[in-house]
């Protein structure tokens, strides 16, 4: 399942924002980063669609695996259950799931029942 437009983070700006003003929440596996969105800090062409009440990113370095195939299936894998969330922030944010090196052992139930544990820690879930 491909993250609609409107839910995609992308350009520089918002992950430079994002990495050094974002509210972290870890866990043993990944890291979420939670920021305010700033609508001016998206590329041009992106401005311009229908306002979401969220946008992420998923990040899954050559640490977590050295198989191109790997680190894309568990991206595919965290994009999707986001997407199945009832997200409702309060105001537009922006998350930036990170995952840590020990992710790439873990079982996917594993990883997704720890999203979910952090996005509840943000506030973003009930």
């Amino acid at each position: 399942m491909a993250l609609p437009q409107q839910h995609r983070l992308r350009g520089h700006k918002p992950f430079d924002r994002l990495y050094r003003q974002g509210r972290r929440f870890h866990g043993e596996l990944m890291v979420l980063r939670l920021l305010e969105a700033h609508a001016l800090l998206l590329p041009a062409n992106d401005r311009n669609h229908a306002p979401s009440a969220w946008r992420c990113a998923v990040v899954v370095s050559g640490k977590v695996s050295k198989r191109a195939v790997r680190r894309n299936r568990l991206r595919r894998l965290l994009h999707g259950h986001l997407l199945l969330q009832a997200l409702a922030p309060a105001s537009p944010q922006w998350l930036l799931l990170s995952l840590k090196p020990t992710a790439a052992e873990a079982q996917e139930l594993r990883l997704l029942e720890e999203c979910t544990h952090l996005l509840r820690k943000a506030g973003l879930l009930p």
